[in-house]
């Protein structure tokens, strides 16, 4: 004879099913339900947060850094116009202009102004590490004088504060 109850999904007879102790009713155990994990829960990563303070940024350390950084900046200025001379010159941009200009400005005694022997890739390039060195010079003495700055202000409002987050 077949039972009018329905199927369990479970493979389990309904009657005999006991829940586990953690979810029985309280008083069965002592007075207080056991709590039990879960096998195979997933839980979720715990971000741990910390709010920090720049209360002072070190001057001498400020001035290594810009001074570098400012290196760095004043190379890549040299080889940017070294490479954008050469592209220039290849594309026959300065003959033209200079033709251009030789011409507006020749008279009978003169030959006019010579713009390739203006523009030559060695004026150029010392004109360029001229105006790098003094890049790097005022770059390093601004960033020092920002960190004096900033260290004084901190004192009186206590500085940036910063939230930083730890992923897993």
């Amino acid at each position: 004879m077949t039972s009018a109850r329905p199927a369990d999904p479970y493979g389990q007879d309904a009657e005999r099913y006991r829940p586990p102790r953690a979810y029985q009713a309280p008083g069965t155990h002592g007075g207080q339900a056991v709590r039990r994990p879960r096998t195979g829960a997933k839980t979720m990563p715990r971000i741990r947060k910390a709010r920090l303070r720049v209360a002072k940024a070190d001057p001498w350390s400020v001035m290594k850094v810009s001074f570098l950084l400012s290196i760095a900046l004043g190379i890549c200025t040299i080889i940017a116009v070294s490479v954008l001379w050469l592209v220039m010159d290849a594309m026959g941009v300065f003959s033209t202009i200079g033709d251009t200009i030789s011409e507006a400005t020749s008279s009978d005694r003169d030959e006019g102004f010579d713009l390739e022997a203006f523009l030559s890739l060695p004026r150029v390039v010392m004109f360029t590490t001229v105006i790098a060195v003094i890049d790097v010079v005022l770059a390093t003495a601004l960033a020092t004088l920002a960190a004096f700055m900033y260290n004084l202000s901190a004192g009186f409002v206590g500085g940036i504060e910063v939230t930083l987050a730890e992923d897993e």
